[in-house]
């Protein structure tokens, strides 16, 4: 239990709370039992027989029930024959509880519960039987939810004395906050979540519940952003007439409104003397990077340097490339020719605008001569601006005076990582989290509390439309082929087209490759055992078959970094048709050329990645198109989220889909692990009026009491929730 449930004490049994609940249900007639419901029913067994087949090896028992008003039949397979056998003799009075099915047009319960009535039986036990609610525990294939359930009953003892078990627990709620808003004892929460007489116990502990997780959770965070906002930090005010004026002077367009705002909030945190911490979200192509360069262009102006964090290679490269366009000359001042003269030597610059300065892409598979070069830039101060990978975590970095921190795709990152980018500061640079995925309100709170929200919710003039469509592979192949021939057309129009692909080929560990689940016979199970298709196997398929005289190349996470940039490149520049490719697109590549995207196996990605990897295409003046292939029959879950990605480009409110159909420990990404496995009633979409309340009640306390001295229940809850790695994770800079 304690390696594949993690529950390795009594206090982890005891939040390990129940799922769901099964209800025995009302008593029903025989004669008026509805189909596909869940029934309880009393009744006499008239006739009880067992049949073999499969040569005897088989065996089912048939047991006939009536009472008075209609007859039914119980049917028990295998192993589960043996009890009912036994106990369900002719002439026996019992309770049964199962879900109502039809064989051979007969109405039946298989494998029902049941419970024989003595002759004392009277209609109390009865009830009791019926209108029990039975906890159904998460649980794993070597601890059954009944077994589960066998432990707590252990631990809270006989039913009426809970009390006596649940008596040492450490209540986190103040008293004064708990009474003010009607909440139950912890004690009392932990009984009725465990054995519920009615719904109203439920829910009664369940709200009791997700405050402890609230509450815990935010003063976590209070305490974390008034550590930061204590920590002291250089202001960084633009000069005037200085770089960034001369920037914004040879813009080709104007700042939307959203991004104006949004600089404005962020230059107003760079002028204070303590770090800046802040969350800027925005949709895809909504001009995050815009608003980023300018916040690093005023803190160059103001003597300092600038990094920023890329996720992969191939972003870090075209970060640098699209920031080196948007500045122009001004990133011109200080480039080496080919050939400068490394030792001593002055060697030749280049020409450029006086106030411009260096910027400089430092990654992992750089050669020798350009990264000690990079360095050498950086902590000479030469370099403004530096855009890399993890390689710039390294001890051997060193900067000048590094005073603004860029992480793009912060969720990509663990926290050590940015706190070691931070430490490379005189004093904390400030910080500025840059995520395309659109993250509810909810969620922010809970996830990035310690982190000021901007959110860019207009898209730049001169975006184009994207139409979605899913397209059934395995109901309607035509739709397929006519997918392939909408590619063409596409590419005859002078445009480009991506294909996307859950995996990279050869068997054995492929990035995006899903552990394969517990057979189910059905159709969407035959659809998931199949391996995800493969960008290798795709790419040779369509060059023989459908796109056979295109130019199509593939691209993908284990080519090594010189050859992705190359087809990179080559796709940026016109010279590649289709771009057959695992997820490795998905973050910051940006072609305006590249129109259509197909996207397979695109049940195999959660609908924030599917709009995500939407959101290459129509970056331009042309319409985009993004078609999402698919084996999953229809009316299954998979297909209704891709309906509804196919049906919203709103991204907050896809987030707001993904969230509501994955597991609520999903939801708070890879990377929060420590949160993550924090979070079991509370779920943030649903819960924001706690997550809210949670929140004010944690900032005051926080502000009377830092070190929650006169709270030491809490404190001690605190501790529990957030070891020192927990607490460190928790500090999203």
């Amino acid at each position: 239990m304690a390696d594949h449930l993690d529950l390795h004490t009594v206090g982890d049994l005891l939040h390990h709370y129940p799922r769901r609940y099964a209800e025995r249900g009302e008593l029903t007639r025989l004669s008026d039992l509805p189909l596909d419901e869940h029934v309880t029913v009393v009744a006499q067994v008239a006739d009880a027989r067992v049949h073999t087949f499969n040569g005897g090896r088989g065996r089912r028992l048939e047991v006939t029930i009536t009472d008075g008003s209609g007859r039914l039949q119980l049917v028990f397979f295998g192993k589960g024959v043996h009890k009912p056998r036994t106990e369900l003799q002719p002439g026996t009075r019992a309770m049964f509880a199962g879900k109502v099915s039809v064989f051979n047009r007969k109405r039946q319960l298989a494998h029902p519960e049941f419970k024989a009535l003595g002759e004392g039986s009277g209609a109390e036990t009865v009830e009791a039987f019926a209108n029990q609610l039975l906890p159904l525990y998460p649980a794993c294939k070597q601890m059954e939810s009944w077994q589960i359930q066998q432990a707590i009953d252990t631990v809270l003892g006989p039913a009426g004395h809970e009390e006596a078990a649940l008596a040492g627990l450490v209540d986190p709620l103040p008293d004064g906050l708990r009474e003010g808003r009607g909440l139950a004892t912890l004690p009392e929460a932990l009984r009725k979540i465990h054995r519920p007489v009615t719904k109203a116990d439920i829910a009664m502990a369940r709200d009791r519940l997700k405050w402890d997780e609230a509450f815990v959770l935010q003063v976590a965070l209070a305490r974390r952003r008034r550590a930061d906002a204590q920590l002291p930090a250089a202001p960084r005010k633009p000069a005037p007439d200085g770089l960034l004026t001369a920037f914004d002077a040879r813009l080709p367009f104007t700042l939307t409104e959203g991004q104006r705002r949004v600089s404005e909030e962020i230059f107003a945190d760079l002028a204070t003397d303590h770090p800046m911490h802040r969350l800027l979200q925005g949709e895809v192509g909504s001009g995050k990077t815009m608003v980023a360069l300018r916040a690093m262009l005023g803190v160059v102006d103001a003597g300092g340097q600038a990094a920023m964090l890329a996720p992969t290679e191939v972003l870090a490269q075209q970060h640098h490339r699209s920031i080196t366009e948007m500045m122009g000359e001004l990133a011109s001042w200080g480039l080496w020719r080919e050939a400068p003269a490394r030792e001593g030597g002055d060697g030749e610059r280049e020409g450029g605008a006086e106030q411009g300065t260096k910027v400089v892409l430092l990654t992992g598979s750089m050669g020798a001569a350009a990264r000690r070069q990079a360095l050498l830039d950086l902590v000479t101060g030469e370099a403004g601006i530096v855009i890399g990978t993890h390689a710039l975590i390294e001890d051997k970095v060193q900067f000048h005076d590094l005073g603004l921190v860029v992480v793009d795709e912060q969720h990509r990152f663990g926290v050590e990582q940015r706190d070691a980018l931070r430490s490379k500061g005189k004093q904390p640079p400030h910080l500025l989290v840059m995520t395309a995925t659109p993250i509810p309100r909810t969620v922010a709170m809970t996830v990035f509390g310690d982190l000021e929200t901007s959110v860019l919710d207009q898209l730049p003039a001169g975006r184009s439309p994207i139409a979605s469509h899913v397209v059934p592979a395995k109901d309607k192949p035509h739709f397929l082929s006519r997918a392939w021939e909408r590619v063409r057309e596409e590419v005859a129009a002078g445009h480009q087209a991506y294909v996307v692909c859950p995996r990279i080929g050869d068997e054995g560990g492929d990035e995006g490759e899903e552990p394969k689940g517990a057979a189910r016979p059905s159709p969407e199970d035959e659809a998931e055992k199949r391996p995800p298709l493969a960008v290798v196997d795709i790419a040779e398929q369509l060059t023989k078959g459908p796109l056979s005289d295109l130019r199509v190349e593939v691209l993908h996470g284990r080519m090594q970094p010189e050859a992705k940039d190359e087809v990179m490149r080559r796709f940026a520049a016109g010279e590649v048709d289709v771009l057959v490719a695992t997820t490795v697109i998905e973050v910051g590549v940006n072609v305006p050329n590249a129109t259509a995207m197909v996207i397979m196996d695109a049940d195999r990605f959660g609908v924030s990645q599917l709009h995500q990897l939407r959101g290459r295409v129509g970056r331009g003046s042309a319409a985009g198109l993004c078609l999402l292939v698919t084996d999953m029959p229809e009316g299954s879950p998979a297909r209704a989220r891709l309906g509804a990605v196919a049906a919203t480009l709103d991204g907050f409110e896809l987030s707001r889909i993904d969230l509501e159909q994955r597991r609520e420990g999903d939801v708070l990404g890879q990377a929060q692990s420590g949160v993550r496995s924090s979070l079991r009633v509370l779920a943030v979409i649903d819960d924001e009026e706690v997550i809210a309340a949670a929140r004010e009640e944690a900032a005051e306390i926080v502000a009377a009491d830092p070190e929650l001295a006169g709270y030491p229940e809490l404190r001690t809850a605190l501790d529990a929730l957030l070891d020192k790695d927990r607490e460190e994770f928790l500090d999203k800079g």
